[in-house]
Formats: C-alpha cells, structure tokens, sequence
C-alpha cells in the first residue's frame, strides 16, 4: 500500500496531480489518520505533481493568517499510511492536509510544555497549539484589532475574531509574554500579537507567495503612531475649548478614551507630584464611601486661638504617621497649624471624583442606548436645595438597574428649572435625549406644578419621553401631593411629622399600642391590624387617608396623654412636640380635608394599587383608567350630593374628639367685616376643597396617563404570563407604532410577533409561562426574537414598572438612607454621590491626570 502508485480522482474543473510511485503515499480522498492530527498546514495541491505538493500555494495557522513563526518542513515522501488527509475544497480542487505524529510523551494526554498543548477536536483529531498561552478571551481580540489598524477587521464580532483569528503564546514578542510556569503562559496587559502588525509577513518565509502589502520602514511606523496620538490630543484640546465653561465636562469626554502613552519619561519631580495627588484622592474617595464630613469642630465650640484640623487634614496626618513617605516629604517642613490642603484645592479634586464616578455609570447608560430619568423630592444640601435625579437602563445582563447619578440645584423659576435641567442632563452628563424613554418626578407638596412644566418643555422636544408615574411612589401619595390646595398641604406635612415623632421614640409606639387596644376592645382584629401598620411606612400607602381617619382618635389621645404628663418620663422635646401636633390634629380644617381626601381618593385606590402590582395587574389597570374617570367625573356633575355625605362624616368624627365646627379663623379675618352670612361651613368647604381637589384629580390622570403611554402600557401584552391570560388572542403591532424606530427589524415585527405566540402556544406542559419583563429577557431564546426583545427592553424603561430585583434598585435605598443619616449642615453633593455609588470602581490616575491638565 505504502509503495504503489496511486492516481486520486480528480474533479471535473480541476487537473489532478501525478505522483510517482516512489513519493507518494497511498491516500484515497476523505480518509482520516487516527494517529495523530495536529495544528498542521492545509496545502493546495499544484497540478505540476510532487513539486507543487512541496510547493504549498496557502499556508495557515489556525488563526487563519500567515504562521509568525517558521513552519515545519514537508515530511518526507515516504510517509505511514493514515497521516495526512485529502479532502475536496472550494471550487473543486484537492486540498492536502499534513499533520504531524502525536508524539509519545504526549500519548495520554500530557501537557505539552512550553511548546504547545495538545487539544482533541471533532471527529478525534487531535491539534497542537503553539505556545502554552491559550487563547485570549473574545472581548479583548477587538481591542487588539483597534490598538493595531487593521480597518479589515473592525466589522468582525468579537465572537468571529476568537473564533477565526485565534492567537497563542507564538504571535507575540517575547518581551509581552510572562511565564509563571512551564505549563502556564500570561499575556502583558499591552500586548500587541505579531498576527496584526503589518510588517510582520515581511519576515515570514512561508508566506512570500502570498500578496504582498507595502513594507513599511521604522521611521514611517513611528510617524504613523505620532500622527495618531497628535490627532487624538487634538480631538481633546477641541473638546475642552467647546467646554471650557463647564469643567466637569472634561471628565466625562475622557473618561471613555484610551490613554495615549507619553513619550517622554515622567521626571522624578512630576512622578512625585501625581504619587502626592493619588494619596489625596485615596483619601477623598475614603471619606465619601465611608460617609466622613470634611469640617470638623465648628469655630463656634473652639475657644479663640485653638487650631483644629478638619477631617481631611486629620486623615492625612494620619496616614503621614502610619508611613506615607511621598506625604511626610511633602510635608515634613510645614508648620502644624496650617492647612495642608486648601478647601478650593478640596473642592476641585471632590468635583473630578464625582465626574469620574458618575461617568462610570454614564457610560453603562451609552451602551444601552435607552434611558429614562427620575426624580425625587427637593433636599436640603448646606442649605440650599437640590433635586435627586436618578437614571433607569437595561445593563448587558439584561437587568434593569436604577442608579444615582447626582444632585441638580433647585430653581423656583419653573422655566429656568425646566433649561438648567435639559443642559445638565445633555451638555455636563453627556446623555443624549434621542434616546430618553421616560420621566417621573416624585416631589413633595407646592413643587408639583413646577415639575410639571418641566416634564411638559421635554415632552415638546422629545415626545417619546413619556412622561409617567414613578414606581416607588403610590398613586393617591401622588395625586395628594399635587392637588393645588393649601390645606391638603398642611395636612400632608401634619401627618409627616406625627409619623416622624412616632418612630423617634419607641416608648410613644408603646404608648399608642396600649391607646389602640383600649379604643378597640370589641375589635381586635382592627385593632391589631392597626398596631402594626403603625409600625410601618404607613404615609406612603396607597390608603393613607384612610388609616389616618381610623387612628385619629387613638394619635390625638395618645397625644395628649403625653403632653398632660407631669412626670419625668417624657423630655421637654417629646412633650412640646406632642402638644403641638395635638392641636393641629384638633383642627376642623385638618378633619375635613383628611375626610374628604379619604373620599375622593377612594376611587382611584385599586387602580393606583394595581399599578404597582404584577406586570399583568399593570395591563388590566391600563384598560380599567376610562371607568375611573367615568366614575371621578359622575361625581364632578354630582358633587352637592356627594360632598354633603362627606361633611357630615368629618362633623360627626370632629364630635366624637370634641372639635368645634365652625368657619377658618383665617378665612374670617380676611373678611374684614364683608362676610357673608349665608355662608356655611359645609359650602365654604365645598367651594375651597371638594370641588377643585375632584376637578384636579381628573386633570391629572388624563396628564399622566396620555394616549402614548396607554399606548405603551398595552404593549405589555408581549410578556408571556398575560398573553395567556388573554388567550393569546392580542394584537400588539397595533400599539408597537410608537417604538418602531426602536426595533432592530420593524418590517418583520408582524411575523415575529406570531412566531413568539405560536412559541408560548404550544409549549410544553412542563413550562411555566414567564410572568415578567424580567423573566422574558432572560430566556435563553430571547434573541432569536430581536423584536420583541428590543420592544421589551423599551417598556421596561417605564419609571411606572417597578425593578423587579430589588438589589438593582439599591440606589434610591442608599439615597434615602444617607440623607437620613447625615445632618442638614454637613451634606456634600460630591460626597454623597461617592456614599450612594459605593460600590462602582474608580481610577485614581484618570483623576490625578485629569487634575492636572485642569489646574496645571
């Protein structure tokens, strides 16, 4: 076998080669060695014979481009039977594949060494990779290809790059290659694979016949490389200059772009400036994350001529004894009762490692395109108020993640608010909103109508901002605090700080809890519901009013049993603060309007509660919004009737607590003498409080639930658990048309649509059908179905769909909890930005670089 002469068939459209019979093995096309396969080369056979069998045409390495280094030679012609294959290529010519023995030391599978490891593929063949290194994982191939030019490449997926252009230890210089061990290989973090450089084939002799591209010599290398860093530097200079009233900016341009290599070495003394400024920077990121004030004593408790170093200057002498040398150089000649560190210098360096963490974020934000913004209600900072802005995004894992992004100064211009708002979110953070799909403002009493006007300047610039009703926030707290009405604001204030007081101090819980069992004795079940909603966040329900009628009577008891008590069981502070919330809970005023908002409210309570329910609570409660109004505007037309059952529930109620009926002190003393004497309590309440408090409320749900936003929310027929619900007999490309320039593919969205029906239709009986958003995107399939998937990442955004997992919406929790923890007069928007975000990575030479270039 191994000594006759075989002729292989040849194809049709191509000469098959002659071998004699002395130089050729017998091989018949198809046949596969089981000896030993390996990395080695593919030959394409020239029809001249043996000599263009030696003569190989195309040469490659698995990484499928020329070998950097040398191949070996041809075997001989006289080769074991089973060790090459001939198998039929492209265009129907013969492609010869040589492969080398499998040698004996690695016959049961032994590392291969620092040469190579061998590796069983399909079919049992066995490859040697070069190089005991391995392949790099996906993501970092596209870096390699930017970092090395080649614009061929640049199209290619990550997964098309590990996959077709693999590299091993062999395509890198050895100066880029770390070996920890014989058998281990790490590549340098700037390595840059021979594979991509394009002089690299010029040394290559196995690939000589192979088109060549221009030699390039290394004068013409290195002007290329300066050219590049010379156009990037330039791209940062015009940045900056477009920017230079805005500071921060220069952040966020950078934060995103690779850092060009100097070509000068840094001096000893700009080398000990930055390793000066990184050990502040650990030092301000200390204090954020662990929530420090930067003052400390105040002057006031100091006596005169004492110095104190605040908390800053105290961390750094801290770290100067624990054996900082950079900052005991630095400061080892300056007298101790001077600054170390000048509060503008601190100002500067808080500000750029709030950019640089905040960018971190921004930039997660990019990369999913879509967005929606949400607000919380106005905060003291230092004394001047801010508003809370968070950001909403669908992360690469498919999470739904809502992050704190920063503080904006409050403005009490709503116009000026509505474009200081707009430029911050576009021109300082850098968002585009293009790509905005939702806006909620949570605010508290006297700013909703300010909100407003800026939700509306956004709406007319960005219509596919929808603007909505925020998650966290219930529908009834919302719609109270946006009824323009000065009593329910007082109301809403009163009830803020009782619940205040009452969760200070767990004796006055007590206290209330023995109250409520004696009032409720023939009730225990209500009573004991009621003793542990008291012990909840119970102004945040969607029944607040509510439950604030039902404990009225035990809070104003309980109240005032603490304030009549003579002994030394109550602080002066608890006793003063009883008696005063004693008396406004006493007030007429108060008890008709915590009734009559009862009342109104009481129609848009399951509707708010759906709301926050269930993804398929949410599309129900979409289509029940026209009874709701149905039923607000029967009792517009009816209102007489309507609030003359409401007054006398409040006179019957302020009768059972002793309250006098009777007319506003205020309103009375405004009259000066002209009042009218046909004007009644029950009509005075009407005119000022039912009535516009109804016709506000019917404003408001038409505001906020628009016909894009219905629109949207019907649009959550996509989720699989509602689709069953409705029989799967939906029809969302109807109410898709708003998101069609979202969609990836909007012309085969009808199709689609019915294969994701036809999908969950015939499912298995095993299978659960997904009951959210959240278990839609992470099914294995979900990109198979661009469509939908994109459609589902949109509706998402919403502000009015909650996070359905709860550690993605730690952010408005840690904002909360910070401003609870820290005192009015010490709160810093940069340090509560670093507190809130602690757990997001920073990098201090980004931050010591960027000082630099902004205050050379």
């Amino acid at each position: 076998c191994r000594t006759s002469a075989r002729r292989p068939t040849a194809p049709a459209r191509a000469p098959s080669p002659t071998w004699p019979s002395s130089a050729s093995p017998a091989i018949r096309p198809g046949e596969t060695s089981s000896g030993g396969a390996g990395w080695g080369r593919r030959a394409r056979l020239s029809p001249s014979g043996p000599a263009g069998a030696q003569r190989c045409l195309s040469e490659e390495t698995s990484c499928g481009e020329p070998a950097p280094f040398p191949l070996p030679a041809l075997p001989p012609p006289r080769l074991p039977s089973r060790a090459c294959l001939l198998t039929r290529g492209a265009g129907g010519r013969l492609d010869l594949r040589w492969c080398l023995r499998r040698p004996r030391s690695l016959r049961r599978g032994g590392a291969g060494g620092p040469s190579g490891r061998w590796r069983r593929e399909a079919g049992g063949r066995l490859r040697l990779r070069r190089g005991g290194g391995g392949c790099r994982p996906s993501g970092e191939c596209q870096r390699w290809v930017e970092n090395c030019r080649r614009a061929d490449l640049e199209d290619k997926t990550p997964d098309q790059l590990n996959k077709h252009y693999r590299l091993c230890a062999k395509h890198f210089e050895t100066s880029m290659i770390c070996r920890s061990s014989p058998y281990r290989t790490v590549l340098r973090d700037n390595a840059v694979p021979t594979i991509f450089d394009l002089t690299s084939h010029l040394n290559n002799p196995h690939s000589r016949h192979r088109k060549r591209i221009k030699e390039l010599s290394e004068d013409e290398i290195r002007t290329l490389k300066q050219q590049k860093i010379d156009d990037a530097f330039e791209r940062k200079q015009a940045t900056q200059e477009s920017n230079e009233n805005n500071e921060q900016n220069t952040v966020s341009e950078e934060g995103g772009e690779e850092q060009e290599e100097k070509t000068a070495p840094l001096t000893l003394e700009e080398r000990e400036n930055k390793d000066y400024l990184k050990s502040l920077f650990e030092i301000l990121i200390l204090m954020g994350k662990q929530n420090i004030p930067l003052d400390g004593h105040n002057a006031d408790e100091l006596p005169e001529g004492i110095f104190t170093s605040d908390n800053f200057q105290a961390l750094l002498e801290y770290r100067i004894n624990g054996g900082d040398e950079v900052l005991r150089k630095r400061f080892e000649m300056t007298a101790v009762n001077l600054e170390y560190c000048s509060k503008t210098q601190q100002k500067q360096m808080l500000e750029i490692c709030e950019n640089c963490v905040r960018e971190e974020t921004l930039r997660e934000v990019r990369d999913s395109h879509f967005f929606s913004i949400v607000t919380d209600e106005v905060v003291d900072i230092a004394g001047e108020e801010h508003l809370p802005v968070l950001v909403r995004f669908v992360d690469e894992s498919h999470n739904l993640r809502e992050e704190f992004i920063g503080f904006l100064p409050y403005e009490a211009d709503p116009e000026i608010l509505a474009v200081k708002f707009h430029a911050t979110i576009t021109e300082k953070w850098g968002l585009n909103m293009e790509y905005c799909r939702g806006q909620a403002y949570i605010v508290s009493s006297g700013f909703a109508s300010k909100m407003k006007v800026v939700a509306t300047r956004l709406l007319e610039k960005y219509p596919q901002a929808v603007y909505t009703l925020c998650s966290s926030c219930a529908l009834n707290v919302w719609l109270a605090k946006s009824v323009p009405v000065v009593g329910v604001s007082i109301a809403l204030g009163t009830i803020e700080e009782v619940c205040c007081l009452f969760n200070q101090s767990p004796q006055l819980l007590v206290e209330l809890d023995n109250t409520i069992s004696a009032l409720f004795q023939d009730n225990n079940e209500k009573g004991n519901e009621l003793k542990k909603i008291c012990r909840s966040q119970w102004t945040g329900r969607h029944d607040t009013f509510e439950v604030l009628v039902d404990l009225l009577q035990a809070l104003v008891l309980c109240l005032d049993a603490v304030s009549s008590d003579f002994s030394v069981r109550w602080n002066n502070f608890i006793v003063g603060r009883a008696f005063v919330l004693s008396s406004a809970l006493t007030d007429f005023d108060f008890i008709v309007t915590i009734v009559i908002m009862k009342n109104v409210l009481s129609f848009t309570r399951a509707f708010g509660k759906n709301l926050q329910g269930q993804t398929s609570d949410v599309f129900f409660a979409a289509g029940s919004l026209t009874a709701v109004l149905h039923s607000l505007n029967e009792v517009m037309e009816n209102i007489e009737v309507y609030h003359e059952f409401w007054f006398e529930e409040a006179t019957n109620l302020a009768t059972k607590l002793d309250v006098q009926i009777k007319l506003p002190g205020k309103f009375l003393r405004a009259q000066q003498g002209n009042f009218d004497p046909d004007m009644t309590s029950e009509n005075y309440y009407k005119e000022i409080l039912s009535v516009p408090t109804v016709e506000h409320i019917i404003q408001e749900l038409k505001d906020i639930f628009s016909e894009q936003h219905l629109k949207a929310l019907k649009c959550l027929s996509l989720v699989p658990s509602v689709m069953g619900q409705l029989k799967f007999n939906t029809s969302e490309e109807h109410h898709a048309d708003m998101f069609k320039n979202d969609l990836p593919n909007p012309d085969t969205l009808s199709a689609e649509l019915h294969c994701w029906r036809i999908k969950w239709k015939h499912r298995g009986k095993d299978i659960e059908l997904p009951a959210t958003i959240y278990e839609a995107l992470h099914l294995p399939d979900i990109k198979f179905f661009p469509n939908v998937y994109a459609l589902l990442k949109v509706l998402c955004l919403l502000p009015v769909m909650k996070v359905e997992n709860e550690k993605y919406g730690i952010g408005r929790k840690r904002l909360k909890a910070y401003l609870k923890n820290t005192l009015t007069g010490q709160r810093s928007s940069n340090l509560a930005l670093l507190n809130i975000n602690i757990d997001i990575k920073h990098d201090l030479d980004l931050m010591v670089d960027t000082y630099i270039k902004l205050y050379p």
